[in-house]
C-alpha cells in the first residue's frame, strides 16, 4: 500500500479565514481662501487649474472676491473652475480648512471657527506670542508650508521660492544697471569685444545657486563666496562648470567687490543674517554698482542695507544703488502663486484620499513636520523656546 505525500499539512488544507484590506474612507474638503491683506503680499495659494482639480474630485472651494486679482487671476476664472466666489469674508473664514500665503492676523483669527485647520506660511521673525496664544485658544491645527518636508528631506516650498528669488535678483540687477537716474547703462551679459559683467554672490544656497545660473546664462563672470565648502562644492556640481568660489575672506572679498558691477546678498543665519560686507567695503565699490540684498528679510548681509518697498525699491548710499525689498517672489506674483499651488495641491488631494489631516499625518512624516499647532497644542520646539511657550512632541499626540 503506497502513501501519497503532500507538501501541505492537514491544517493548511482546511478552509482559512480571508484577510481583506480595510479601505480608507475618503473625506471631502471644504477649503476657504481669503484675500491677502498683508502689506505687499500679491500671491494666492491656489490657481484656477488647481481649484478645478479639487472640485473635480468633489471638494468645495470658497474664495473671497478679488483674492486672485493681484496674481492676474479673475473671479470668473475661479468661478469657471468650480469655486464659490463670495464677498462675505466671514463665510470664507468660516470654512473648516483655510489656505493663506501670509499667516492670519489677530483680527482674522477672531473670525475663524474653533478646530479649524490653517495652512499658511508662518514667518516666525514677524510673529508675537499673542498670535500663538490666539490660535491655541481656538484649538486650531496650524500647518506652515515652509516646514513641510519632501521625501529627500528638503523643504519644497522654501526651495521653490528661493529659486524664484535667486533668478529674480539677477533680472532686477539687469534692470537697475540701465536706469536713467543712476544706472551705468550696461547690458547684463557678454557681448563680443566687450568685457563681461562681474557679479559677486554671497551665499551658495538655493538663492545663490539660481542667481549664479541666471548670471552665467546671461554671460556674466561670477564669483561665489560662502563659509561652507560643502555648499560651494554642491553649487559647482549643480552648475556643471567651474567658477570662482571662495570662503569669506576679507581680502579676497574686498578685491572682488571693488571690481564687480553687481553684488547679490543671499546669506542665511539661524536668527539674524550675518553682516558680511561692511560700510567701508561698500565705499570701495565702483560708482553705479548695484547691490541686491535678498537676505534683507532676515536683516541683510550688507551693513548699508535698509528695508525698501516694491513701490520705492531702491536708494543710493556711497554711490552704490541698493535694492532691499523683502519678499521678492511677491513681485512675480503669478509665478510664485503657480509654484505654491503646485506644492500644495498634491498634499490637499492626499489629505482627502487618506480621510483627513489626522490620517494623512500618520502616513506622511513630511506633512507632519509642517504642523506647529495641533488642536491648540504647540508642537514645535523652536517656537516654544523662542516665545517661552510650553511645547509637546507631536509624535506623542499622533501615532
Amino acid at each position: 500500500m503506497s502513501i501519497t505525500l503532500t507538501p501541505f499539512t492537514k491544517q493548511q488544507l482546511l478552509p482559512q479565514e480571508e484577510k481583506l484590506e480595510i479601505g480608507r474612507f475618503k473625506s471631502e474638503l471644504f477649503i476657504g481662501i481669503p484675500k491677502e491683506t498683508s502689506y505687499q503680499e500679491r500671491r494666492i495659494c491656489l490657481t484656477p487649474d488647481a481649484v478645478n482639480s479639487l472640485t473635480y474630485e468633489g471638494h468645495r472651494v470658497m474664495i473671497e472676491a478679488g483674492a486672485g486679482e493681484s496674481s492676474s487671476y479673475s473671479d470668473k476664472e475661479y468661478s469657471d473652475a468650480g469655486a464659490e466666489v463670495t464677498k462675505d469674508i466671514k463665510k470664507v473664514f468660516g470654512c473648516p480648512l483655510l489656505l493663506k500665503v501670509e499667516p492670519p492676523t489677530i483680527a482674522e483669527i477672531e473670525m475663524i471657527n474653533p478646530e479649524t485647520i490653517i495652512i499658511s506660511a508662518i514667518q516666525l521673525k514677524t510673529k508675537k506670542k499673542a498670535y500663538f496664544e490666539a490660535l491655541a485658544q481656538k484649538k486650531i491645527t496650524a500647518l506652515a508650508f515652509e516646514y513641510i518636508k519632501d521625501e529627500d528631506g528638503s523643504y519644497p516650498a522654501v526651495k521653490s521660492l528661493s529659486e524664484i528669488a535667486g533668478t529674480a535678483s539677477i533680472l532686477i540687477a539687469a534692470e537697475l544697471m540701465i536706469t536713467d537716474e543712476f544706472g551705468k547703462g550696461l547690458l547684463f551679459g557678454n557681448i563680443t569685444g566687450v568685457p563681461p559683467t562681474d557679479v559677486v554672490i554671497l551665499g551658495a544656497g538655493t538663492v545663490g545657486e539660481f542667481a549664479a545660473k541666471t548670471a552665467i546664462g546671461l554671460g556674466a563672470n561670477v564669483k561665489v563666496f560662502d563659509n561652507s565648502i560643502t555648499k560651494l562644492r554642491r553649487l559647482q556640481n549643480n552648475l556643471n562648470q567651474r567658477i570662482f568660489t571662495s570662503t569669506v575672506q576679507q581680502k579676497a572679498l574686498l578685491k572682488a567687490l571693488r571690481r564687480c558691477d553687481v553684488a547679490i546678498g543671499a546669506m542665511r543665519g539661524k536668527e539674524r543674517c550675518p553682516i558680511i560686507v561692511t560700510e567701508t567695503m561698500v565705499e570701495h565699490m565702483k560708482k553705479g554698482a548695484v547691490i541686491v540684498d535678498v537676505s534683507i528679510d532676515t536683516g541683510g548681509c550688507f551693513e548699508t542695507s535698509e528695508v525698501t518697498t516694491h513701490e520705492k525699491p531702491t536708494f543710493i548710499k556711497s554711490n552704490v544703488l541698493h535694492y532691499c525689498v523683502p519678499n521678492i517672489p511677491s513681485r512675480y506674483s503669478k509665478t510664485a502663486s503657480l509654484s505654491i499651488s503646485n506644492i500644495l495641491t498634491p498634499y490637499l488631494l492626499q489629505i482627502a484620499e487618506d480621510g483627513g489631516l489626522e490620517s494623512a499625518i500618520r502616513c506622511n512624516k513630511g506633512l507632519k513636520n509642517g504642523i506647529y499647532l495641533y488642536h491648540g497644542i504647540l508642537t514645535n520646539k523652536a517656537i516654544g523656546e523662542w516665545f517661552d511657550l510650553p511645547d509637546n512632541d507631536i509624535n506623542l499626540l499622533v501615532f
